[in-house]
C-alpha cells in the first residue's frame, strides 16, 4: 500500500477549510480565547475533538481507522495502533493483555519503570535477570540467549518474557535467538522498543524486533521520528495477543479526550518514515560522519558509536559525564542524557531537503575547548553496580505490597532493608531499587556514587534529605 497519503491530517485540514465555528471542547474554541500572548493561537485550531468527518480513537472507523492501517502495513504487523499516552501506556497494556494474576514473567533488569507499573497493576509474579554490561559504556546491555535459556530452565512455568530493545543508549543484542528460546517454550514476548520505530529502515540500522517474530512491540514514535511527545505506536504482531484484551486495556487506559494534534503527528511520522528513500539514507549518513569528524576534532572529546546510528556517545578526559552535560547546556546544547561517563546525543533522521545545526552546534562546542579542559573530574573511578545474582525474585508480592506500612529511614542504615518505593535515575528512567527488593551494599555505592556526581532523581525530595522508604518489618 503507498505511504503517501496522511488521512488525518487531511482530515484536519479539510475541516479548518471550512472556518468551523465551535460550541464544543476544548474550551480555547480554535483558538479564539487565546490572546496574541498565547504561543498557541495559530496551532490550537488543530486542537478539535471527535467531530463529524475526524473520527474518534477509540472506535476509529474513517480517517484514524485508514491512518493504522496505514501503519500496520509500514511495519508488517498483525495489527497497529496510535497512541496519545506515549509508550508508557502501551507499555501498561501489552502487560495486562498477555498476563494473568500470579503468572510468572521473565523481565529484563535494566527496563523502564513503567514495565515495573504493568506488572505491579498485572499482579504478575516477576523474575528479573540483570543483563550483561557493556565494558567500553560502563551501562548494563542486552541478557545472552544462554541467560535467558537459564532462566527458563530455572521457571519453567514462565509465561512471559519482557524485554527491552534497543536500549536508551541504541545497544542491540541477539534478539532473534532469543525470542525463537522463548517461543519454543511457549512463552509470549514483549519488547520495550521505544526507542526503536526507525528500525524499519534497515542498513544501517539494527533490525527490528518486530521482524524477529516478537509478540507485541511499543514504539515511541516521538523520540527518534518527527512526531509530537507522548505520540507512540502499538504492535501486535502474533495471534498469541488477543486483539480484544489488547483493545480494552488501550480504551480503559487511554485518554478519552485523546490529542488530535498528537495523533495527526503520529501519521505524520508514519507517512514521513514510510517515504524515506535511499537518498535520504545516503544524506543522513553523510551528514552524521561530518558531524562526527568535526567532534573528534574538538581536544579532549571522544565519540564513541552506538548500535543506533541515531545515537552517539560523547566523553571528554577531564570531565565526568554530568559536568559534561552542565557545560554544554551553557553553550545551549542540550544532550538526551548524561550518567557517571558520558552523554548521550540522539541525532534526527535527516533527509534530503531538511538542514539541521550542526554546524553551529560544532561551533558552541568549540567555545568549551579550552574551558573544558580546566575542570577536575573527581568521578573518574570507574564503578559497575553488580548484583551477586542471575536471576533475582522480590522479597514480597506485589499483592503484599499493596497493604503493606513502609517507613522513612537513614540511607545508610538501610542496607538488607527491603525497597518501598523506586529510586529512579531520571533520565533513562531506569529504577536503580526495586520495590520488594533487598538493598545491598552495591546498591547504596551506586547510588552515593551518582548523588555525588549531580544524577537527577524523580521523587528525590525525601532522597535529598538522606532519607529512603523500607517496608517494616514482618515478624
Amino acid at each position: 500500500m503507498q505511504q503517501k497519503n496522511m488521512p488525518l491530517q487531511n482530515s484536519l485540514i479539510t475541516h479548518i477549510s471550512k472556518k468551523p465555528i465551535s460550541f464544543h471542547v476544548p474550551g480555547h474554541k480554535n483558538g479564539e480565547l487565546l490572546g496574541e500572548e498565547s504561543l498557541f493561537k495559530d496551532f490550537a485550531q488543530f486542537d478539535v475533538t471527535e467531530l463529524t468527518g475526524l473520527d474518534d480513537l477509540h472506535d476509529p472507523q474513517e480517517a484514524i481507522k485508514e491512518a493504522q492501517h496505514l501503519l500496520t502495513k509500514l511495519y508488517r504487523s498483525k495489527k497497529s495502533y496510535f497512541l496519545v499516552n506515549g509508550s508508557t501506556v502501551g507499555n501498561l497494556a501489552m502487560i495486562l493483555a498477555a498476563c494473568h494474576e500470579d503468572d510468572t514473567v521473565l523481565v529484563q533488569r535494566n527496563c523502564h519503570k513503567s514495565i515495573l507499573n504493568g506488572l505491579m497493576l498485572a499482579k504478575v509474579k516477576p523474575i528479573f535477570f540483570s543483563p550483561e554490561m557493556n565494558e567500553k559504556l560502563s551501562i548494563p546491555a542486552g541478557p545472552s540467549p544462554k541467560l535467558i535459556q537459564q532462566a527458563i530452565n530455572k521457571y519453567p512455568q514462565a509465561k512471559v518474557l519482557i524485554l527491552t530493545y534497543p536500549d536508551y543508549y541504541g545497544q542491540a543484542f541477539n534478539m532473534k535467538e532469543i525470542i525463537d528460546i522463548a517461543h519454543m517454550n511457549n512463552i509470549i514476548v514483549l519488547i520495550d522498543g521505544a526507542h526503536g520505530a526507525h528500525f524499519l529502515l534497515g542498513d544501517p540500522f539494527p533490525r527490528s524486533s518486530l521482524e524477529f517474530g516478537a509478540d507485541i512491540v511499543v514504539h515511541s514514535a516521538h523520540k527518534t521520528l518527527p512526531a509530537m511527545t507522548m505520540g507512540s505506536y502499538l504492535h501486535i504482531n502474533s495471534e498469541r495477543i488477543s486483539e480484544q484484551k489488547v483493545e480494552f486495556y488501550l480504551n480503559v487506559l487511554q485518554s478519552s479526550s485523546p490529542s488530535y494534534p498528537i495523533m495527526a503527528s503520529l501519521d505524520y511520522a508514519r507517512y514521513f518514515v514510510g517515504n524515506f528513500t535511499k537518498e535520504d539514507m545516503n544524506f543522513f549518513i553523510q551528514e552524521r560522519h561530518l558531524f562526527i569528524r568535526q567532534l573528534e576534532e574538538i581536544p579532549g572529546l571522544t565519540v564513541i558509536a552506538s548500535d543506533d546510528p541515531l545515537k552517539l556517545i560523547l566523553r571528554h578526559e577531564s570531565l565526568s559525564g554530568f559536568q559534561l552535560q552542565e557545560q554544554l547546556e551553557k553553550v545551549r546544547v542540550f544532550p538526551e542524557l548524561a550518567d557517571l561517563y558520558q552523554v548521550l546525543l540522539i541525532l534526527p533522521l535527516i533527509k534530503e531537503g531538511l538542514s539541521f545545526p550542526f554546524k553551529e552546534s560544532i561551533e558552541r562546542i568549540r567555545q568549551l575547548s579550552t574551558e573544558l579542559t580546566t575542570i577536575s573530574n573527581e568521578n573518574n573511578i570507574v564503578f559497575r553496580l553488580k548484583n551477586p545474582f542471575d536471576l533475582m525474585e522480590l522479597s514480597y508480592s506485589y499483592k503484599d505490597m499493596l497493604d503493606m506500612s513502609y517507613e522513612w529511614i537513614n540511607v545508610e542504615q538501610s542496607t538488607g532493608r527491603i525497597a518501598a518505593k523506586m529510586i529512579v535515575p531520571y533520565p533513562p528512567g531506569i529504577p536503580l531499587f526495586l520495590p520488594g527488593e533487598r538493598i545491598s551494599d552495591e546498591h547504596l555505592a551506586y547510588l552515593r556514587k551518582l548523588m555525588k556526581s549531580g544524577a537527577r532523581f524523580q521523587g528525590e525530595a525525601e532522597l535529598k534529605q538522606g532519607k529512603i522508604a523500607v517496608f517494616l518489618e514482618v515478624h
